[in-house]
């Protein structure tokens, strides 16, 4: 082993402890900490980042990646991608400055606060400032970088590496006409029964019914649990400790299952990583848009499929017996597939999710380059809510205080959500290839060879591939959405005879 390989993963090792140490204050922060609490986690939480910020900018760091860089140039072995992938992310942090890490860390703390309470009384004006105090930030994070072709770019890196926001808005240019004929031709056929899903459910059970599927998936409660939060989501500690998230809505209360599939995608991504990535770049998902392309797949291609529910069905019905007495089987899949514009992004349809997405990234791209004032959004989500869905939010908190990731300054996210629908079936494509009788599995609750095959093709990468080429390796397709609206196509000409 090189003596200079080892030193850089000690330092990468300390980085990545004080990254985590802050992941579990986040964590903490949204599950069990009390209200007023939050001035002093955001201190914490930006003494981490600035300390990890520093540490892995460093000179050392600098000099022992220029010299890796000649001792290991093959990009394909893991010591190779180790050294590309530090020295791109060191080369992006070092123009950074740990003072602005950590500036930007106390106002996302303060801003997810102030955003709590101004959902919870629907009210924008309360986070409108924080939001403006984070995309000031935005933009000066921005300026840290050489001007790129579009300032999006650069937020859009990270968390999709390598893929401008032209060649994101190409996608969704192909795919949009495309849903919107879907979404047309089903609105003028008769429309799906779904009121028996809005009844009262049990809470209690309708969470412990959530926990036995992603049992059946192969999350592992040992390594993992499944708490509270206004907002689900996945986060990583460790190879071993993988923690979700899920919430309880009354007036969409099996919403809950789907959120806990949603997240288990993401977790099981994080527990198939390879451990010897601890510690490193290397570990979890390369890009959030192949993070989601799982959570997706788990959530809407297995768990809304009817061979799922034929699995499925039986043991809901016996656990909820009022509420679905004399609902069959093809009557409740076509409830939970029912395409319906509606005002929330996370409980919206496969056909119409991801005119949520576009219109995200179109509100993302006003804010950053100055088209779109922060004072203007609620006008502004209305207006393109009713262009794009023909629905106009009755209030903020079912509107623009919808989502969670303004409020600790995460702008350049949303488009990753739909790219991983249009990934998630070009990766299913592939499978059913390889899993003749997948469809037939499922059926029996038998979820082992899909994860293993997510595993042994993407999981155990981590961050080795950039997404692109891990979508290329696997599929041999660039990110196309032409196997999205296939699959769109086939299950909802079914669903609604089109």
């Amino acid at each position: 082993m090189s003596e200079k390989l080892d030193q850089l993963k000690e330092i990468l090792g300390e980085v990545s402890d004080l990254g985590h140490a802050g992941a579990i204050l986040s964590w903490d922060q949204q599950v069990n900490m009390p209200p007023a609490g939050g001035e002093a986690r955001g201190q914490q939480l930006a003494t981490l980042g600035k300390l990890a910020q520093e540490k892995f900018t460093s000179d050392e760091m600098g000099i022992l990646l220029e010299d890796l860089k000649k001792e290991f140039p093959d990009p394909d072995t893991d010591e190779g991608a180790l050294v590309r992938v530090t020295a791109r992310d060191y080369n992006k942090a070092k123009r950074v400055p740990a003072d602005f890490v950590a500036e930007q860390a106390l106002a996302a703390t303060q801003g997810l606060d102030a955003w709590v309470e101004a959902k919870g009384k629907s009210d924008f004006s309360i986070f409108r400032p924080f939001l403006e105090k984070n995309v000031e930030l935005v933009k000066k994070y921005i300026s840290f970088f050489p001007p790129a072709d579009h300032p999006y770019d650069v937020l859009l890196d990270d968390y999709e590496p390598g893929l401008p926001t032209a060649e994101v808005q190409e996608i969704f240019g192909n795919l949009r006409p495309k849903q919107v004929e879907l979404i047309k031709s089903i609105s003028e056929t008769k429309q799906v029964k779904d009121d028996f899903l809005h009844k009262s459910f049990n809470e209690g059970k309708v969470w412990g019914f959530g926990e036995s599927i992603i049992t059946k998936f192969g999350y592992d409660f040992n390594r993992g649990r499944q708490d509270k939060a206004p907002h689900p989501f996945e986060t990583t500690f460790n190879v071993n400790d993988v923690r979700i998230t899920n919430r309880f809505e009354k007036n969409a209360p099996l919403a809950t299952l789907f959120s806990a599939m949603h997240e288990c995608g993401h977790a099981l991504y994080e527990m198939g990583s390879n451990p010897a990535y601890e510690r490193t770049p290397l570990a979890g998902g390369t890009s959030l848009a192949v993070h989601e392309s799982q959570s997706r797949m788990w959530e809407n291609l297995v768990g809304r499929s009817l061979p799922f529910w034929e699995h499925f069905y039986p043991d809901l019905k016996k656990t909820f017996s009022s509420q679905l007495d004399g609902v069959g089987l093809k009557a409740f899949y076509k409830a939970i597939n029912k395409v319906e514009p509606s005002f929330i992004r996370v409980n919206a349809d496969e056909a119409t999710y991801n005119m949520h997405i576009m219109l995200r990234l179109e509100i993302e791209i006003g804010m950053v380059d100055g088209s779109i004032e922060i004072k203007d959004l609620p006008d502004i989500w209305n207006a393109k809510m009713e262009d794009y869905l023909g629905v106009v939010p009755p209030n903020d908190a079912q509107g623009v205080l919808q989502d969670i990731h303004w409020s600790y300054g995460s702008i350049g996210y949303f488009s990753t959500y739909a790219l991983g629908n249009i990934i998630s079936a070009q990766l299913w494509e592939k499978i059913n290839k390889e899993i003749k009788d997948l469809d037939e599995q499922i059926r029996k609750g038998q979820f082992g060879e899909l994860r293993e095959w997510l595993r042994a093709n993407i999981h155990v990468y981590g961050h080795k591939y950039d997404p692109r080429d891990i979508v290329r390796k696997v599929t041999g397709e660039d990110i196309d959405s032409a196997a999205y609206v296939r699959y769109l196509t086939k299950k909802y000409s079914e669903i609604y005879g089109l």
